[in-house]
């Protein structure tokens, strides 16, 4: 377990050279959520604010790789998130990012992600290297920041009449017009993984 952490803070800290490290991960349940009021405007003493009444119109998982070293994210939405769908999204990786690295992928230890077609996948294509999170560490998936980032600061505040206008909205694409990469601390990283190396090891 500890292996797999210093790994992929490897990764982050120092990645091999003429590699491209990418974080990917699906967030399953994105909602396309419509308020019954209009948002509030901005005031003179008080944040624009959002109304919490609101209407559902279905949820789409979203896929998305992070590229470490310049933090822009490659993103698709689709109808279900079963191994089917997670095949389709390596597809569209393959076709962007460049075919003369080496890809590392750090992904988290759902069962689609081990499935047997996957798996093949990734056989037959030596340039790519997985690296899978331990077990409750998803948050050492970068990924997992920026999924957080975009429910915060844009899902939260949006009003969206169906799931196809909340794909078509342009917050995925503004997100990459100032993308930066995460800056993390690898001390850091390895003292949060030693209290729940600690918190683990008293459960069981």
């Amino acid at each position: 377990m500890a292996e797999k952490v210093i790994d992929i803070v490897g990764l982050y800290m120092n990645p091999p050279y003429n590699t491209l490290v990418l974080c990917v991960d699906e967030k399953t349940q994105m909602q396309a959520l419509q308020r019954t009021q209009p948002m509030l405007p901005l005031g003179l003493d008080y944040i624009g604010g959002v109304n919490h009444d609101y209407k559902r119109h279905g949820t789409t998982p979203w896929f998305a790789a992070l590229n470490v070293a310049s933090g822009e994210v490659l993103t698709q939405c689709r109808k279900r998130h079963r191994h089917h769908e997670f095949l389709a999204f390596l597809k569209h990786i393959d076709d962007s990012v460049p075919k003369d690295k080496e890809i590392h992928l750090i992904i988290d230890n759902y069962c689609t992600h081990k499935h047997a077609k996957v798996k093949q996948w990734f056989e037959q294509r030596p340039c790519y290297k997985v690296q899978f999170t331990p077990t409750y560490s998803s948050w050492l998936n970068q990924v997992e920041r920026f999924f957080g980032i975009i429910t915060q600061q844009a899902i939260r505040h949006s009003s969206v009449s169906s799931v196809k206008q909340l794909i078509a909205s342009k917050t995925f694409k503004l997100y990459n017009t100032k993308a930066s990469p995460f800056v993390w601390l690898a001390a850091a990283i390895l003292a949060k993984f030693e209290r729940l190396r600690k918190v683990v090891s008293r459960q069981s």
